[in-house]
């Protein structure tokens, strides 16, 4: 590297009239974008930006096995970070081995700029060698894309595609880099964008005082208040605000999927994950609240079981950066459009302007049918098992980590078990794929947050089905030396395929049984990493402390499950929040 200010060094007044190609353009715009780390693959049709990428040593580039793994990569490093995650994919193939990925990121609201090659600009339409329309596919899927057909626009969009990505309601941004647009022999003065204006596009800053107030009122005068939390609140940073709002009031707090850890699940006003999968005294409480204050949330289906049966005694306060997601599915009555964290924290500051009090006496009352309905236990499982149970499995991971763990998942029974028994008193540690619920999300997500935090304990939970879908990149974490644990909860099934097709197809197991799975020990060994099988409980906490205390390496544990466990409790489909499934007594289960 000649010792010289790099372009675009702000510091340097000649920069204004350095001479760059479209390759380096793109990798000076990231680097001025403060941009660490880049997850990707190469191809032809970004080679001339890898070349420039190859020349600068301010960006670490991570070599994934496949294009989904670079973008489930890139979207780890953005959830456990706040950060916005990027990742560089080559044309045609590169670009739909991505899609999964950037779909994942748009439907939990992830920070991503996706950069992907094009054929040249001369035979786009011409069904170039290895080239899709992808402007065209990726547009039900993002925030915004962009087709760059000019190196003078480059520096301009890529600062374009920064901002949309991490302001107002996150989502991931494509730009699509034809490869004549990034050709070494055409320069031209570069200068990056201080700021940028779009006057389409202007997310709310702030929320409107008088609606806030309003709500603060209504929280004041229920008599059966619940606060209900999602996603929003993680990625708004607004865990604190929440937390003292909450805490301030003294009123119970439920979450989605997507928001745990944003309050502290150890804390005695936490209900537990609401939801399809969540606790009885939270779904009871949603069902017999006066007064909902939805943050961050978007009344998902999993959420809101039967819409006709949904909190139908409340009046709802729904706060939400994005104001599409209001009254999309719920009809509310406050609404508030503006990002959680100021709007959380107004309403502390009119809460000491008011300086009223919620009515104790109807809060008293209320803690104590709360109370009732945490009696029921429906968490409970059978403990004296000589099988392990998936349950006591996470149970054991928890104690054997403190709750001191950054954890991905996958999708299935193993993420429901998670999030029911490891209970997060932190934002951003919970890291997995809600709306869409991604198979194959949780390895290379942790890949993306062990990069993210290197010093941290990680881990992913799986399943033997989800796992497979990107078990390549297990050569990525060998390759850089990543010390995740992956922690496999293995019935030898597609876990909540089966629990369905109990339910609803009189047990016809169709396509659901795994009939052969690899010796994920030995599988794990040829990577170059550490394998270890678990089939017996009293032998689980000891191999997980083993597998914890080798801290530069990365361990692959295998533990046999029992395969009959199912997840409760249950909403199924067409129920309300009241008409859950629990899990069967001891005597139900004899006679089952």
């Amino acid at each position: 590297m000649p010792d010289q200010p790099a372009p675009g060094d702000s510091s340097n007044p000649a920069n204004a009239l350095m001479q760059l190609s479209g390759a380096e353009i793109t990798v000076q715009a990231l680097i001025d974008e403060g941009v660490e780390t880049v997850f990707g693959y190469p191809g032809g049709a970004v080679l001339h930006i890898y070349d420039a990428l190859f020349k600068r040593d301010e960006i670490k580039h991570i070599l994934v096995r496949h294009e989904q793994g670079a973008s489930h990569a890139a979207d780890g490093y953005a959830r456990a970070t706040g950060k916005v995650g990027v990742c560089l994919v080559t044309s045609g193939p590169g670009a739909t081995n991505a899609v999964t990925g950037i779909a994942t990121a748009y439907m939990d609201s992830i920070p991503m700029v996706v950069l992907t090659g094009q054929v040249p600009t001369p035979v786009i339409g011409s069904d170039a060698f290895q080239e899709v329309d992808t402007v065209g596919i990726t547009r039900p899927c993002v925030k915004h894309n962009f087709l760059v057909k000019r190196v003078e626009d480059l520096a301009l969009t890529i600062k374009k595609a920064f901002y949309i990505a991490k302001s107002g309601r996150p989502g991931p941004v494509v730009v699509d880099i034809p490869k004549d647009v990034t050709d070494p022999n055409i320069k031209i003065p570069y200068q990056y964008p201080v700021d940028v204006h779009l006057r389409s596009y202007s997310p709310a800053q702030r929320g409107h005082h008088g609606q806030i107030k309003r709500a603060v009122e209504k929280l004041l005068a229920a008599k059966r208040p619940v606060f209900y939390t999602g996603g929003g609140v993680v990625l708004g940073d607004a865990a604190e605000a929440l937390t003292t709002l909450v805490r301030q009031l003294g009123y119970p707090i439920t979450s989605t999927l997507m928001g745990l850890g944003a309050y502290p699940m150890t804390d005695k006003q936490f209900l537990g994950m609401l939801g399809m999968h969540g606790t009885y005294e939270a779904n009871m409480a949603m069902h017999e609240t006066d007064c909902l204050i939805a943050i961050g949330a978007r009344f998902d289906d999993r959420v809101t079981g039967k819409i006709e049966h949904f909190c139908p005694h409340a009046e709802i306060i729904h706060v939400d950066v994005d104001p599409s997601s209001i009254s999309k599915t719920v009809k509310v009555h406050v609404p508030i459009v503006g990002p959680v964290q100021s709007v959380l924290e107004d309403m502390l500051a009119v809460l000491e302007d008011l300086g009223g009090q919620p009515d104790r006496d109807a809060l008293t009352a209320w803690w104590q049918q709360i109370d009732q309905w945490r009696g029921v236990d429906c968490l409970r499982y059978d403990r004296t098992s000589q099988v392990i149970k998936p349950q006591f499995a996470v149970e054991t991971l928890y104690k054997v980590t403190n709750g001191d763990l950054y954890l991905t998942s996958d999708v299935g029974q193993h993420q429901m078990f998670a999030a029911q028994f490891y209970p997060f008193d932190k934002p951003r540690r919970w890291i997995n794929s809600g709306g869409l619920g991604t198979m194959g999300f949780g390895l290379p997500a942790a890949m993306g947050v062990q990069i993210a935090h290197p010093d941290a304990p990680v881990a992913c939970i799986s399943g033997e089905a989800s796992i497979l879908m990107c078990i390549q990149e297990m050569a990525t974490c060998k390759q850089y030396d990543l010390p995740i644990k992956v922690i496999l909860l293995n019935n030898g099934y597609m876990g909540m395929v089966r629990q369905w097709q109990e339910f609803f197809y009189e047990s016809r197991y169709a396509h659901s049984y795994v009939d052969a799975l690899p010796d994920f020990v030995h599988l794990a060994e040829s990577f170059g990493h550490v394998g270890m099988r678990v089939e017996k409980p009293d032998e689980l906490e000891a191999a997980m402390r083993e597998a914890f205390g080798m801290k530069d390496r990365f361990v692959f544990l295998d533990v046999v499950v029992d395969p009959t466990e199912n997840v409760y409790p249950m909403i199924c489909a067409g129920k309300g929040h009241h008409e859950m499934e629990l899990p069967p007594t001891m005597s139900e289960r004899e006679l089952a």
